[in-house]
Protein backbone atom coordinates (compact mmCIF):
# COMPACT_ATOMS: atom_id res chain seq x y z
CA UNK A 1 0.00 0.00 0.00
CA UNK A 2 2.79 2.34 0.73
CA UNK A 3 4.49 1.30 -2.06
CA UNK A 4 1.83 2.37 -4.24
CA UNK A 5 1.79 6.08 -2.66
CA UNK A 6 5.49 6.21 -2.59
CA UNK A 7 5.67 5.58 -6.44
CA UNK A 8 2.91 8.11 -6.94
CA UNK A 9 4.69 10.47 -4.81
CA UNK A 10 8.45 10.02 -5.97
CA UNK A 11 8.43 12.21 -8.80
CA UNK A 12 7.50 14.91 -6.71
CA UNK A 13 9.40 14.21 -3.84
CA UNK A 14 13.00 11.97 -4.53
CA UNK A 15 13.03 11.06 -1.18
CA UNK A 16 9.95 8.30 -1.56
CA UNK A 17 12.38 6.54 -3.80
CA UNK A 18 13.52 4.60 -0.98
CA UNK A 19 10.37 2.49 -1.11
CA UNK A 20 11.78 0.88 -3.88
CA UNK A 21 14.07 -1.17 -2.33
CA UNK A 22 13.68 -4.40 -0.72
CA UNK A 23 15.63 -4.14 1.65
CA UNK A 24 14.52 -0.79 3.25
CA UNK A 25 11.13 -1.90 3.10
CA UNK A 26 11.83 -5.69 4.96
CA UNK A 27 13.31 -3.51 8.18
CA UNK A 28 10.35 -1.18 8.08
CA UNK A 29 8.33 -4.17 8.12
CA UNK A 30 10.24 -5.96 10.39
CA UNK A 31 9.87 -2.70 12.97
CA UNK A 32 5.88 -2.48 12.31
CA UNK A 33 5.47 -6.10 13.05
CA UNK A 34 7.82 -5.39 16.22
CA UNK A 35 6.15 -2.55 17.30
CA UNK A 36 2.53 -3.75 16.92
CA UNK A 37 3.45 -7.04 18.49
CA UNK A 38 4.48 -5.21 21.58
CA UNK A 39 1.59 -2.56 21.96
CA UNK A 40 -1.17 -4.99 21.45
CA UNK A 41 0.17 -7.83 23.17
CA UNK A 42 -0.98 -7.22 26.66
CA UNK A 43 -4.69 -6.27 24.90
CA UNK A 44 -4.56 -9.84 23.24
CA UNK A 45 -3.50 -11.30 26.25
CA UNK A 46 -6.22 -9.49 28.75
CA UNK A 47 -8.76 -10.62 26.19
CA UNK A 48 -7.84 -14.25 25.34
CA UNK A 49 -7.65 -14.36 29.72
CA UNK A 50 -11.22 -12.99 29.04
CA UNK A 51 -12.39 -15.94 27.02
CA UNK A 52 -10.48 -18.22 29.32
CA UNK A 53 -8.45 -19.57 26.47
CA UNK A 54 -5.62 -21.65 28.91
CA UNK A 55 -3.71 -24.18 27.84
CA UNK A 56 -4.74 -27.91 28.96
CA UNK A 57 -1.11 -28.98 30.90
CA UNK A 58 -0.05 -32.55 30.33
CA UNK A 59 -0.07 -34.08 34.16
CA UNK A 60 2.28 -36.54 32.67
CA UNK A 61 4.33 -34.65 31.93
CA UNK A 62 7.64 -32.67 33.55
CA UNK A 63 6.26 -31.40 37.30
CA UNK A 64 7.77 -28.26 36.47
CA UNK A 65 5.16 -27.44 34.04
CA UNK A 66 1.54 -27.61 36.51
CA UNK A 67 2.50 -24.06 37.39
CA UNK A 68 1.71 -22.87 33.82
CA UNK A 69 -1.96 -23.81 34.69
CA UNK A 70 -4.30 -20.84 33.59
CA UNK A 71 -2.18 -19.47 31.07
CA UNK A 72 -3.81 -18.43 27.94
CA UNK A 73 -3.36 -19.97 24.22
CA UNK A 74 -3.82 -19.11 21.05
CA UNK A 75 -1.06 -16.43 21.30
CA UNK A 76 -0.11 -17.06 17.65
CA UNK A 77 -3.56 -14.50 16.42
CA UNK A 78 -0.54 -11.85 17.90
CA UNK A 79 1.79 -12.54 15.28
CA UNK A 80 -0.70 -13.08 12.45
CA UNK A 81 -2.04 -9.63 12.95
CA UNK A 82 1.39 -8.62 12.56
CA UNK A 83 2.27 -9.99 9.80
CA UNK A 84 -1.15 -9.10 8.07
CA UNK A 85 -0.55 -5.49 8.83
CA UNK A 86 3.35 -5.01 8.31
CA UNK A 87 2.43 -6.75 4.90
CA UNK A 88 -0.35 -5.00 3.53
CA UNK A 89 1.54 -2.00 4.21
CA UNK A 90 5.31 -2.63 3.03
CA UNK A 91 4.90 -5.46 0.63
CA UNK A 92 4.16 -5.26 -3.42
CA UNK A 93 0.50 -6.44 -3.22
CA UNK A 94 0.66 -7.11 -7.28
CA UNK A 95 3.38 -9.66 -5.81
CA UNK A 96 1.82 -13.14 -6.60
CA UNK A 97 4.53 -15.32 -4.01
CA UNK A 98 3.31 -12.62 -1.21
CA UNK A 99 0.23 -13.80 -1.71
CA UNK A 100 0.14 -17.12 -2.31
CA UNK A 101 2.54 -17.09 1.23
CA UNK A 102 -0.66 -15.48 2.70
CA UNK A 103 -2.99 -17.85 1.63
CA UNK A 104 -0.79 -20.66 3.27
CA UNK A 105 -0.35 -18.99 6.62
CA UNK A 106 -3.84 -17.18 7.08
CA UNK A 107 -5.22 -20.34 6.27
CA UNK A 108 -3.18 -22.83 8.21
CA UNK A 109 -3.87 -20.26 10.96
CA UNK A 110 -7.50 -20.47 10.57
CA UNK A 111 -7.51 -24.23 10.77
CA UNK A 112 -5.57 -24.04 13.79
CA UNK A 113 -7.62 -21.13 15.52
CA UNK A 114 -10.50 -23.22 15.35
CA UNK A 115 -8.43 -26.33 16.50
CA UNK A 116 -7.83 -23.84 19.65
CA UNK A 117 -11.12 -22.61 20.40
CA UNK A 118 -12.91 -25.88 20.39
CA UNK A 119 -10.38 -27.33 22.63
CA UNK A 120 -9.70 -24.11 25.23
CA UNK A 121 -13.35 -22.26 24.71
CA UNK A 122 -15.79 -25.27 24.24
CA UNK A 123 -13.88 -27.54 25.93
CA UNK A 124 -13.46 -29.76 23.63
CA UNK A 125 -10.25 -32.33 24.49
CA UNK A 126 -10.48 -33.35 20.53
CA UNK A 127 -10.37 -30.07 19.09
CA UNK A 128 -10.56 -30.11 15.78
CA UNK A 129 -10.40 -34.28 14.72
CA UNK A 130 -7.32 -35.18 13.09
CA UNK A 131 -8.84 -36.36 9.91
CA UNK A 132 -10.88 -32.88 9.74
CA UNK A 133 -7.66 -31.02 10.27
CA UNK A 134 -5.66 -33.20 7.97
CA UNK A 135 -8.17 -33.01 5.29
CA UNK A 136 -7.62 -28.89 5.22
CA UNK A 137 -4.71 -28.80 5.19
CA UNK A 138 -4.42 -30.97 2.23
CA UNK A 139 -6.58 -29.15 0.42
CA UNK A 140 -4.96 -25.76 1.19
CA UNK A 141 -1.09 -27.44 0.46
CA UNK A 142 -2.18 -29.66 -2.83
CA UNK A 143 -3.86 -26.10 -4.35
CA UNK A 144 -0.79 -24.00 -3.28
CA UNK A 145 1.55 -26.95 -4.73
CA UNK A 146 0.29 -27.13 -8.05
CA UNK A 147 -0.20 -23.28 -8.28
CA UNK A 148 3.33 -23.20 -7.60
CA UNK A 149 4.62 -26.28 -9.88
CA UNK A 150 3.77 -23.70 -12.99
CA UNK A 151 4.25 -20.21 -10.87
CA UNK A 152 8.17 -20.74 -10.39
CA UNK A 153 9.25 -20.94 -13.86
CA UNK A 154 7.15 -18.02 -14.91
CA UNK A 155 7.10 -14.05 -14.37
CA UNK A 156 3.30 -13.74 -13.96
CA UNK A 157 0.03 -15.51 -13.80
CA UNK A 158 -1.27 -14.95 -17.37
CA UNK A 159 1.91 -17.11 -18.49
CA UNK A 160 1.40 -19.32 -15.64
CA UNK A 161 -2.01 -20.06 -17.09
CA UNK A 162 -0.59 -20.38 -20.49
CA UNK A 163 2.19 -23.11 -19.08
CA UNK A 164 -1.06 -25.11 -17.48
CA UNK A 165 -2.67 -25.12 -20.39
CA UNK A 166 0.35 -26.15 -22.39
CA UNK A 167 1.10 -28.94 -19.89
CA UNK A 168 -3.30 -30.39 -20.00
CA UNK A 169 -2.78 -30.03 -23.69
CA UNK A 170 0.61 -32.08 -24.24
CA UNK A 171 -1.85 -34.87 -22.49
CA UNK A 172 -0.06 -33.84 -18.76
CA UNK A 173 3.48 -34.73 -20.49
CA UNK A 174 4.98 -31.69 -20.61
CA UNK A 175 8.58 -30.97 -18.96
CA UNK A 176 8.89 -27.77 -16.57
CA UNK A 177 12.13 -25.67 -16.72
CA UNK A 178 14.82 -26.17 -14.60
CA UNK A 179 13.87 -23.94 -12.39
CA UNK A 180 11.60 -25.89 -11.50
CA UNK A 181 14.00 -28.77 -10.26
CA UNK A 182 14.94 -30.21 -7.19
CA UNK A 183 18.31 -28.54 -5.85
CA UNK A 184 21.48 -30.19 -3.69
CA UNK A 185 23.11 -27.48 -1.67
CA UNK A 186 26.94 -27.05 -2.20
CA UNK A 187 26.64 -28.90 -5.81
CA UNK A 188 25.02 -26.12 -7.65
CA UNK A 189 25.36 -27.44 -10.89
CA UNK A 190 23.64 -31.07 -9.77
CA UNK A 191 19.75 -30.77 -9.69
CA UNK A 192 16.85 -33.27 -10.12
CA UNK A 193 14.16 -33.05 -12.55
CA UNK A 194 10.85 -33.63 -10.64
CA UNK A 195 8.22 -33.22 -13.19
CA UNK A 196 4.90 -31.76 -12.45
CA UNK A 197 3.83 -34.41 -10.43
CA UNK A 198 6.84 -34.40 -8.80
CA UNK A 199 6.90 -31.49 -8.11
CA UNK A 200 3.26 -31.06 -6.21
CA UNK A 201 4.20 -34.04 -4.21
CA UNK A 202 7.33 -33.10 -3.35
CA UNK A 203 5.91 -29.09 -2.38
CA UNK A 204 2.43 -30.82 -0.59
CA UNK A 205 4.96 -32.62 1.67
CA UNK A 206 7.40 -29.64 2.29
CA UNK A 207 4.59 -27.30 3.27
CA UNK A 208 2.21 -29.45 5.45
CA UNK A 209 4.90 -31.52 6.64
CA UNK A 210 6.70 -27.98 8.01
CA UNK A 211 2.98 -26.97 9.52
CA UNK A 212 2.96 -30.05 11.65
CA UNK A 213 6.76 -30.16 12.58
CA UNK A 214 6.99 -26.77 14.02
CA UNK A 215 3.45 -27.54 15.52
CA UNK A 216 4.63 -30.32 17.26
CA UNK A 217 8.35 -28.07 18.39
CA UNK A 218 5.95 -25.58 20.32
CA UNK A 219 5.69 -26.86 23.66
CA UNK A 220 8.05 -24.95 26.07
CA UNK A 221 8.38 -20.95 26.92
CA UNK A 222 10.42 -20.08 23.69
CA UNK A 223 11.31 -23.00 21.96
CA UNK A 224 9.61 -22.42 18.80
CA UNK A 225 9.39 -18.79 18.17
CA UNK A 226 13.02 -18.05 17.66
CA UNK A 227 14.33 -20.85 15.49
CA UNK A 228 11.33 -19.81 13.15
CA UNK A 229 12.64 -16.37 13.23
CA UNK A 230 15.99 -17.66 12.21
CA UNK A 231 15.20 -19.89 9.89
CA UNK A 232 12.86 -17.39 8.31
CA UNK A 233 15.22 -14.52 8.11
CA UNK A 234 17.62 -17.37 6.42
CA UNK A 235 14.76 -18.27 4.06
CA UNK A 236 14.46 -14.45 3.55
CA UNK A 237 18.19 -14.15 2.16
CA UNK A 238 17.58 -16.77 -0.17
CA UNK A 239 14.67 -15.27 -1.53
CA UNK A 240 16.07 -11.98 -1.92
CA UNK A 241 19.54 -13.49 -4.36
CA UNK A 242 17.26 -15.48 -6.54
CA UNK A 243 15.08 -12.43 -6.56
CA UNK A 244 17.61 -10.67 -8.34
CA UNK A 245 19.17 -11.15 -11.57
CA UNK A 246 22.69 -10.23 -10.91
CA UNK A 247 23.02 -12.43 -7.72
CA UNK A 248 21.02 -15.00 -8.84
CA UNK A 249 23.50 -15.86 -11.66
CA UNK A 250 26.54 -14.75 -9.85
CA UNK A 251 25.99 -17.32 -6.98
CA UNK A 252 24.13 -20.32 -9.88
CA UNK A 253 21.09 -20.10 -8.83
CA UNK A 254 17.84 -20.16 -10.50
CA UNK A 255 16.25 -16.17 -11.17
CA UNK A 256 12.56 -16.58 -10.09
CA UNK A 257 11.66 -13.08 -11.01
CA UNK A 258 9.15 -11.91 -7.74
CA UNK A 259 10.85 -13.94 -5.22
CA UNK A 260 12.62 -11.07 -3.43
CA UNK A 261 8.85 -9.72 -1.97
CA UNK A 262 9.21 -12.35 0.16
CA UNK A 263 12.07 -10.81 2.09
CA UNK A 264 9.35 -8.33 2.82
CA UNK A 265 7.10 -10.89 4.47
CA UNK A 266 10.38 -12.95 6.35
CA UNK A 267 10.93 -9.26 7.80
CA UNK A 268 7.29 -8.56 9.15
CA UNK A 269 7.42 -12.85 10.39
CA UNK A 270 10.59 -12.06 12.45
CA UNK A 271 9.23 -8.60 13.78
CA UNK A 272 6.06 -9.99 14.95
CA UNK A 273 8.27 -13.10 16.53
CA UNK A 274 10.12 -10.92 18.51
CA UNK A 275 7.34 -9.19 19.84
CA UNK A 276 5.77 -12.58 20.53
CA UNK A 277 8.53 -13.83 22.42
CA UNK A 278 8.84 -10.74 24.58
CA UNK A 279 5.79 -12.17 26.42
CA UNK A 280 6.19 -15.79 25.38
CA UNK A 281 9.88 -16.05 26.99
CA UNK A 282 9.84 -17.93 30.45
CA UNK A 283 7.81 -17.46 32.32
CA UNK A 284 5.69 -17.06 29.38
CA UNK A 285 2.62 -15.13 29.64
CA UNK A 286 0.62 -16.50 26.86
CA UNK A 287 1.18 -19.61 24.59
CA UNK A 288 1.88 -19.62 20.98
CA UNK A 289 -1.39 -22.72 20.06
CA UNK A 290 -2.04 -24.29 17.12
CA UNK A 291 -2.76 -20.76 15.42
CA UNK A 292 0.72 -19.63 15.50
CA UNK A 293 2.62 -22.95 14.93
CA UNK A 294 0.31 -24.49 11.91
CA UNK A 295 0.57 -21.05 10.27
CA UNK A 296 4.29 -20.18 10.83
CA UNK A 297 5.31 -23.91 9.55
CA UNK A 298 3.20 -23.43 6.78
CA UNK A 299 4.82 -20.00 5.40
CA UNK A 300 8.20 -21.74 6.04
CA UNK A 301 7.32 -24.40 3.78
CA UNK A 302 5.90 -22.28 1.03
CA UNK A 303 8.39 -20.14 0.79
CA UNK A 304 11.21 -22.97 0.36
CA UNK A 305 9.44 -24.37 -1.71
CA UNK A 306 9.49 -21.24 -3.62
CA UNK A 307 12.89 -20.25 -3.59
CA UNK A 308 13.83 -24.17 -4.46
CA UNK A 309 15.68 -24.70 -0.95
CA UNK A 310 13.43 -27.90 0.17
CA UNK A 311 16.70 -29.55 1.27
CA UNK A 312 18.09 -26.60 3.00
CA UNK A 313 15.05 -26.25 4.82
CA UNK A 314 15.33 -29.83 6.26
CA UNK A 315 18.95 -28.75 7.46
CA UNK A 316 18.06 -25.56 9.28
CA UNK A 317 14.85 -26.83 10.99
CA UNK A 318 16.76 -29.34 11.83
CA UNK A 319 15.19 -28.89 15.59
CA UNK A 320 11.49 -29.63 14.25
CA UNK A 321 12.82 -32.15 11.84
CA UNK A 322 14.62 -33.92 15.22
CA UNK A 323 10.73 -33.26 17.47
CA UNK A 324 8.78 -35.18 14.45
CA UNK A 325 11.33 -37.69 14.38
CA UNK A 326 11.36 -38.59 17.58
CA UNK A 327 7.67 -38.45 17.61
CA UNK A 328 7.65 -41.00 15.00
CA UNK A 329 10.14 -43.12 16.42
CA UNK A 330 8.13 -43.18 19.87
CA UNK A 331 4.23 -43.97 18.37
CA UNK A 332 6.29 -46.82 15.87
CA UNK A 333 8.29 -48.78 18.84
CA UNK A 334 5.65 -48.82 21.60
CA UNK A 335 3.04 -49.96 18.57
CA UNK A 336 5.91 -52.56 17.83
CA UNK A 337 7.16 -53.67 21.07
CA UNK A 338 2.89 -53.66 22.54
CA UNK A 339 1.82 -56.15 19.34
CA UNK A 340 4.57 -58.35 19.97
CA UNK A 341 6.11 -58.26 23.23
CA UNK A 342 2.40 -57.22 24.84
CA UNK A 343 3.40 -54.21 26.38
CA UNK A 344 4.64 -51.45 25.24
CA UNK A 345 8.20 -49.86 25.09
CA UNK A 346 9.70 -46.15 24.60
CA UNK A 347 12.92 -45.09 22.92
CA UNK A 348 12.76 -41.85 24.35
CA UNK A 349 11.43 -40.98 28.49
CA UNK A 350 8.83 -39.02 26.67
CA UNK A 351 7.86 -37.16 22.90
CA UNK A 352 8.39 -35.03 21.69
CA UNK A 353 12.39 -34.44 22.55
CA UNK A 354 12.49 -31.64 24.28
CA UNK A 355 10.39 -33.42 27.02
CA UNK A 356 12.69 -36.42 27.18
CA UNK A 357 15.50 -33.55 27.74
CA UNK A 358 13.49 -31.72 30.67
CA UNK A 359 12.68 -35.54 32.60
CA UNK A 360 16.77 -36.20 32.00
CA UNK A 361 17.11 -33.29 34.40
CA UNK A 362 17.84 -30.05 32.11
CA UNK A 363 15.52 -26.84 33.13
CA UNK A 364 13.57 -25.59 30.75
CA UNK A 365 15.45 -22.85 30.04
CA UNK A 366 18.34 -25.00 29.32
CA UNK A 367 16.72 -27.31 26.98
CA UNK A 368 15.48 -23.79 25.21
CA UNK A 369 18.49 -22.28 24.80
CA UNK A 370 20.40 -24.79 23.80
CA UNK A 371 17.49 -26.02 20.86
CA UNK A 372 18.28 -22.11 19.51
CA UNK A 373 21.88 -22.24 19.80
CA UNK A 374 21.94 -25.42 17.33
CA UNK A 375 19.61 -23.73 15.20
CA UNK A 376 21.81 -21.15 14.86
CA UNK A 377 24.74 -23.53 13.67
CA UNK A 378 22.16 -25.12 11.22
CA UNK A 379 20.91 -21.82 9.77
CA UNK A 380 24.87 -21.20 9.57
CA UNK A 381 25.37 -23.84 7.58
CA UNK A 382 22.30 -23.35 5.17
CA UNK A 383 23.36 -20.02 5.06
CA UNK A 384 27.02 -21.47 3.60
CA UNK A 385 25.20 -23.08 0.87
CA UNK A 386 24.57 -19.42 -0.57
CA UNK A 387 28.60 -19.08 -1.78
CA UNK A 388 29.59 -22.77 -1.43
CA UNK A 389 30.19 -25.07 -4.10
Amino acid sequence: MLLILAQWLQDDYGFFRVFSYITFRAVMATLTALLIGLVFGPWVIRKLTALKADQAIRTDGPQTHLAKVGTPTMGGILILIGIFISCVLWADLSNRFVWIVMIVTFGFGAIGWVDDYRKVVHKNPKGMASREKFLWQTLIGLFVAIYLAFSVSEVNNYKVLQLFMSWVESGFSLDLPAKSNLYVPFMKEVSYPLGVMGFIILSYLVIVGSSNAVNLTDGLDGLVIMPVILVGAALGAFAYVMGNSIYAKYLLFPYIPGAGELLIFCGAMGGAGLAFLWYNAHPAQVFMGDVGALALGGALGTIAVIVRQEIVLFVMGGIFVAETVSVMMQVLWFKFTKKYYGQGRRIFRMAPLHHHFELGGWRETQVVVRFWIITILLVLVGLSSLKLR
